[in-house]
C-alpha cells in the first residue's frame, strides 16, 4: 500500500499565481485537498471564486470551493487587478466553470474541516481574513492544525506594494495580526523567497510550454499580464510565482533548507 495522502485546506484569492499553486496541489500525489476557501484580495471574492472553480475543473478534480470574506476586517478592499488583469487570470476570457460553489461561508468551512481532520495542514495564498474569522469563531481549532504555511510578508526585503509591505499582509493587517497571535504553527514564506531565481525565466517558460498540455499552457497564459507587470515593477523578466513557492514548501518540506 502507498503512503496515505496528507490532508490540506487551501485559502486563496485566486489569481494567476494562485491558479498555478492550485494545480500543483490538485495534481499532487502527496496531498488530499479537503476544501478550497476563497477570500477577496487580488480580485473581488466573486471573481476569485470563479477562478478557483475554473482551475479545479481544468484539473479534473472534485473539491468544494467555498467563498468567504468579501473585504478585509475593517478596511476597504484594495485589489491587484493592475498586476493580474481584471479577471485575475490575464483577461483571456476563459469560459466559466459548469460547477457550482459550495454552500456556506469560508470561515465556517475552515472550522468544520479542521475539527473533522486532526493534523490537517493549511496554506494561505491571499489575505488572512478568512482564517482570522475562523480562529475568532473557534480559537481551539489551532490545536488541530499541524502546519500553517502563509505566503506573505516582507520581513527582510522591499515589499511589493510599499517599501515595507507585501500585498497579502498589507490588504488586511488586522487579520494578519489575529492569525499570527492565534497560536497556529505558522511557516511564513516571505516575498524575499519569491524573487530572483524563484522567478520563472524565459527558458523555464519555454520548457513548460513544450509539455504541450492544457495545464502547462494555462499556467503560462494566465500569467501573461503578471509577467509584464513584474517587469514594469521590478525590472525582472519572467513569471513571478510566490504562491507556487509557498505551495512547493507545503508539498515538500525538504525544499526549505533554512528557516529563522
Amino acid at each position: 500500500m502507498g503512503r496515505a495522502r496528507r490532508s490540506i485546506l487551501i485559502d486563496t484569492d485566486t489569481a494567476s499565481d494562485d491558479a498555478v499553486a492550485l494545480i500543483m496541489a490538485l495534481r499532487s500525489s502527496e496531498v488530499q485537498v479537503e476544501a478550497i476557501t476563497v477570500v477577496a484580495g487580488n480580485v473581488p471574492v466573486e471573481q476569485a471564486s470563479r477562478n478557483a472553480l475554473f482551475t479545479v475543473e481544468l484539473c479534473g478534480a472534485d473539491v468544494p470551493v467555498v467563498p468567504g470574506a468579501g473585504k478585509p476586517l475593517i478596511r476597504d478592499l484594495q485589489t491587484a487587478d493592475w498586476f493580474h488583469g481584471r479577471d485575475g487570470l490575464g483577461d483571456h476570457g476563459y469560459a466559466p466553470s459548469n460547477a457550482s460553489l459550495a454552500q456556506g461561508h469560508a470561515a465556517d468551512t475552515i472550522v468544520k474541516v479542521v475539527r473533522q481532520t486532526p493534523g490537517i495542514e493549511i496554506i494561505t495564498l491571499g489575505p488572512l481574513t478568512n482564517l482570522a474569522l475562523a480562529v475568532d469563531r473557534d480559537p481551539a481549532l489551532v490545536t488541530n492544525v499541524s502546519r500553517c504555511v502563509v505566503m506573505g510578508g516582507a520581513p527582510c526585503c522591499e515589499g511589493n506594494v510599499t517599501p515595507a509591505a507585501e500585498f497579502n499582509i498589507w490588504v488586511d493587517p488586522e487579520a494578519a495580526r489575529a492569525v499570527f497571535r492565534s497560536g497556529l504553527p505558522i511557516e511564513l514564506v516571505g516575498w524575499q523567497l519569491c524573487r530572483g531565481s524563484a522567478v520563472l525565466a524565459n527558458d523555464d517558460i519555454a520548457r513548460l510550454k513544450s509539455f504541450g498540455t492544457k495545464l502547462a499552457e494555462f499556467a503560462v497564459t494566465c500569467n501573461s499580464i503578471a509577467m509584464r507587470a513584474l517587469h514594469t515593477q521590478t525590472g525582472e523578466i519572467g513569471i513571478s510565482l510566490p504562491d507556487p513557492v509557498a505551495m512547493g514548501i507545503l508539498l515538500d518540506p525538504s525544499l526549505c533548507l533554512a528557516s529563522s
